[in-house]
């Protein structure tokens, strides 16, 4: 018996039409010609001609200047090394790490007040704010000093009493302001302009939500601004309050006007008296190298502590990077220095 119908039986399925592969690109340089094995083919490396050229250059002006350095008697050694560690060099750079301290400690702490008066919602502290930072940033820094130097020209007595009213006490303007008050007002006035600038855009950075969700919290105001605002702001502030205080530090050269001895100062009076001009520069020079890199350590390294919120995982500092290769060398000297064991086979007593 069967069953005649014009359905599709139930055994049959329909099979999807096959879907043939892309044919492969012809221009496609890593497919082998036909005919070749993929080993058979010849790598060849990039060849960077203009960056070889480049470091070429570079090698041979370094080597000229050394090379000049060496050899040049104008420089004269003798002379650099006999007044880099003189007492007269030393106290002169005495003198220049107390100006660039005590302007940059006061310098920043107002420049922190000018910027939250800028920040603040009072349109007189906004104004003032603004004012101050826009007279002291135009005005150039030893002009300023000047004025500072002659200030008892202006005012010969200062005193403490009513506004526009009797004076209570009084002193002489020279006797209160000396030259290195004078410098370190100066110094300080201008640096706390720019300082404001450099604190306020890194509490700008910081996300307002902070400080909102600090006032959900009921957290005063000042705390929030100490324990909150400026931890996070200090990320994007040390990196430009950094390159502040380098440039402070080689400002102060700039009160050799006002005849403080300081670096500068002391290294010109020394070449005026024996002539030794370019020995006596370059021992300048190479103080102040070495006071900005110090510098500049110090402020890698508190960069690094500053960031522990943002990078839990630091690289490793200069001194964990080479207490690791020492310990890489002890342990290699150790490999090698230790005895050999030979192990018995377990059927050779057998």
């Amino acid at each position: 018996m069967s069953v005649h119908g014009t359905g599709t039986p139930r055994s049959a399925t329909a099979v999807p039409p096959a879907i043939e592969p892309p044919a492969p690109d012809q221009t496609d340089r890593s497919d082998p010609p036909d005919g070749a094995a993929p080993d058979a083919l010849t790598i060849v490396p990039a060849r960077h001609y203009a960056r070889w050229v480049a470091a070429a250059a570079a090698v041979v002006v370094i080597a000229q200047l050394l090379h000049g350095l060496a050899t040049n008697p104008v420089w004269e050694w003798h002379v650099f090394r006999a007044y880099f560690l003189s007492e007269t060099i030393l106290q002169a750079v005495w003198v220049t790490l107390q100006l660039t301290l005590y302007a940059t400690v006061l310098g920043f702490l107002l420049g922190t007040v000018l910027a939250f008066m800028r920040l603040s919602r009072n349109p007189v502290l906004q104004t003032v704010a603004w004012t101050y930072i826009w007279i002291f940033r135009a005005i150039p820094v030893i002009v300023q000093l000047v004025f500072w130097f002659n200030l008892s020209a202006l005012y010969e007595r200062l005193g403490v009493g009513i506004p526009f009213g009797p004076v209570f006490w009084s002193v002489d303007s020279n006797s209160l302001i000396g030259t290195i008050g004078a410098a370190v007002i100066g110094l300080t006035l201008h640096q706390a302009a720019y300082a404001a600038e450099v604190v306020r855009g890194g509490v700008v950075a910081v996300d307002h939500g902070q400080l909102e969700a600090a006032a959900a919290l009921g957290i005063p105001r000042l705390r929030q601004i100490r324990r909150i605002v400026l931890p996070q702001a200090m990320r994007a502030i040390l990196p430009t309050a950094g390159n502040e205080i380098i440039g402070l530090l080689k400002g102060t050269s700039v009160v050799y006007v006002m005849s403080i001895g300081e670096l500068f100062y002391q290294v010109q009076v020394v070449y005026g008296r024996n002539g030794r001009v370019i020995p006596l520069l370059l021992v300048a020079t190479a103080w102040y190298v070495v006071l900005t890199s110090l510098l500049s350590i110090g402020q890698y390294y508190v960069e690094r502590h500053f960031a522990r919120g943002a990078d839990r995982t630091p690289p490793p500092t200069p001194i964990q990077r080479a207490r690791h290769f020492a310990r890489t060398l002890r342990a290699r000297a150790a490999e090698r220095d230790r005895p050999v064991t030979v192990l018995k086979q377990s059927g050779a007593g057998r």
